[in-house]
């Protein structure tokens, strides 16, 4: 039960920092998008929580950012890219996994995201081919937002504030 209540506290607290990270730091774009810092904690969700709690906080996190920031519509994509890729991240790297495993699963879930929303806003929001405008800053968010994560995950293990995370996963 304890170990229960620490998941669902963890999985709150990071909910909180993907939408935090995503609002406090944002730069509105010509596609009525934003690039924000807020892949960094959806990345950190994934590694540090696992599959199923950090698709749930990147997910839920980045989409209440969404809603916040009068981007309402772009919530329902933003709740199942952002969450596919907390939970990409989590069954790609088995308790923070190697720095090799955190990069291939950082890559391939940034790649999803801007795929996601090019997608999302080409079809879903009918942009069509104009959703293209929105690649170049999504991708450049992707690059700083998984450098940033690294650096901090790094970080953060160093200082060994991850331990109490980790024993969770095993």
């Amino acid at each position: 039960m304890k170990k229960q209540v620490k998941q669902i506290v963890m999985t709150a607290l990071f909910m909180a920092l993907c939408c935090t990270a995503t609002m406090v730091i944002h730069v509105p774009s010509p596609t009525q998008g934003f690039v924000n810092l807020g892949d960094c904690m959806v990345l950190l969700s994934g590694w540090l929580l696992g599959p199923w709690y950090g698709m749930a906080a990147a997910g839920v996190g980045s989409a209440m950012a969404d809603v916040l920031l009068s981007y309402a519509h772009y919530a329902p994509g933003t709740l199942v890219i952002k969450g596919a890729m907390g939970l990409l991240c989590g069954l790609m790297t088995a308790r923070g996994g190697s720095v090799a495993s955190r990069l291939t699963s950082g890559v391939l879930s940034e790649i999803w995201m801007v795929g996601g929303y090019f997608c999302y806003a080409g079809l879903l929001l009918g942009k069509g081919w104009g959703a293209a405008a929105s690649v170049p800053g999504n991708v450049f968010q992707g690059v700083v937002c998984l450098a940033a994560a690294l650096a901090l995950y790094e970080a953060l293990d160093r200082a060994r504030a991850l331990s109490f995370l980790k024993k969770e996963r095993s």
